[in-house]
């Protein structure tokens, strides 16, 4: 029995089929002689090419590009947000300032009075000039009267003949501080501004509160007020011990801030040194009856003497416990506490988180913030804000940055455990001054008696 193959194919039809196949092979093999590269040429177009790596490259910068410019749209949107909330805060702290003084109902009686054109600030300044009046006699109010009464009894009343004035040491937005003599001793005099005062309806009041705060004070390492003129607008001056350098100063040299030291880094035992007694002077304010808050602490604000002794200086921020306000005038952010930088209710602690940026400034011999994009920046008032500083308060504000700590060492892993505590976000965990004064003392003692 033979075997059929399954998939046979009868010989003439296979013998048919493979002269057709060899045909029609030698005829497209005659037509690629002759049209073959024309046809590959018109195929060959229809393929799409991948795009060049530099257009997409390119691509990849556009977007790079945009995002860059909605992150800082988000940034400026935040900041905006921020200067308006601290624009409302400072609005209703005026109000309450008014109703705290007692005419807030002149304020809002304003509308049944006859009305008078208003001039602003500037257009006012600007037609006393134009029209020079005598200056209004400013009324003497109760707090003013009682320390007037208090200076010339206790001796510090100071007559303006009295004060011979020499140069301009400093300017700010509301005085100019000179050098003078004052009975044969060299002073500093702090010259309040008088349009502060006839401009300002509390002008009298905060300077009254700034004098009596320093009348108070009698410690080592605070400024020594040594008398005051009382009669504001000419004559509204604070007369204290002149003192010719900072803790700036003699931390970085004098001058602006720079990336590069010009001047040697000062010992790191007497850099120690500078910060205890800064914290014995700000326990001893913490500790005073009622409780002042500095608000402004920071190594400008420090000065000292000719032995190299502090003195924590400028109370014009200063409130007692039983009367603080929102901090609207000049600062610097970046010893601000993260509450005051957004409006929040505030205490003494402000003062420590102030005082953990400096502890930290000593230890490193660096600026705050000197290691990022945006270093410390000066804001001139309440209402005008250097952006830099403006993005220094938005990341400090939302807890995201502190100032570079310096590298951790066995010798100093104490005192970077302290900076941290001190500039802690949550002000309970903070530190007292009289724990720093503590610890800060241990500190020095086991450092100089090392051998």
């Amino acid at each position: 029995m033979s075997r059929q193959q399954p998939n046979s194919i009868p010989i003439a039809a296979n013998v048919s089929s493979s002269r057709q196949e060899n045909t029609a092979a030698t005829t497209r093999s005659s037509r690629k002689g002759f049209c073959g590269s024309f046809g590959d040429c018109m195929t060959k177009p229809t393929i799409a090419a991948p795009p060049p790596r530099q257009s997409s490259s390119r691509l990849e910068l556009q977007v790079e590009e945009l995002q860059k410019e909605v992150k800082k749209e988000k940034e400026m949107r935040c900041m905006y947000k921020m200067r308006l909330e601290r624009t409302q805060d400072y609005l209703k702290y005026c109000l309450q300032v008014a109703q705290d003084n007692g005419f807030l109902k002149f304020i809002l009686n304003k509308n049944d009075s006859p009305q008078q054109p208003s001039l602003g600030p500037s257009s006012a300044i600007v037609q006393a000039s134009i029209n020079p009046q005598p200056p209004p006699t400013v009324q003497h109010n109760t707090n003013l009267s009682a320390i007037i009464e208090q200076a010339k009894l206790n001796g510090w009343y100071i007559h303006p003949h009295e004060i011979e004035l020499h140069k301009k040491v400093a300017q700010g937005s509301t005085a100019e501080i000179y050098k003078a003599t004052w009975r044969g001793l060299d002073v500093a005099v702090k010259c309040i501004f008088p349009d502060f005062f006839r401009l300002n309806d509390c002008g009298v009041s905060f300077f009254a509160q700034e004098v009596e705060t320093l009348s108070r004070q009698r410690h080592t390492y605070v400024l020594q007020l040594m008398g005051a003129c009382l009669d504001p607008p000419n004559h509204g001056w604070v007369v204290t011990e002149f003192l010719n350098m900072t803790l700036k100063d003699w931390l970085h040299g004098p001058g602006k801030r720079r990336k590069e030291r010009v001047t040697p880094l000062p010992p790191f035992e007497k850099r120690l040194a500078k910060a205890l007694e800064v914290a014995q002077g700000m326990q001893y304010l913490h500790e005073h009856k009622p409780m002042i808050i500095h608000r402004d602490l920071k190594p400008s604000n420090i000065f000292l003497d000719d032995a190299f002794h502090v003195r924590v200086a400028d109370f014009g921020h200063a409130r007692t416990k039983y009367n603080k306000c929102m901090l609207f005038s000049s600062g610097t952010f970046v010893y601000m506490a993260p509450e005051v930088i957004r409006s929040e209710p505030y205490d003494e602690k402000c003062d420590v988180y102030s005082f953990g940026i400096i502890l930290n400034e000593l230890l490193t011999g660096q600026y705050p913030y000197i290691e990022t994009d945006y270093g410390p920046s000066k804001v001139v008032n309440w209402c005008t804000f250097v952006f830099d500083d403006e993005k220094i308060a938005l990341q400090v504000g939302e807890g995201k940055i502190r100032p570079a700590l310096p590298e951790h060492d066995d010798k100093i892993e104490d005192l970077i455990e302290l900076t941290q505590l001190a500039w802690d976000e949550d002000p309970e965990y903070r530190p007292s001054f009289a724990t720093i004064t503590r610890g800060l003392k241990m500190i020095y003692n086991r450092i100089m008696n090392a051998p």
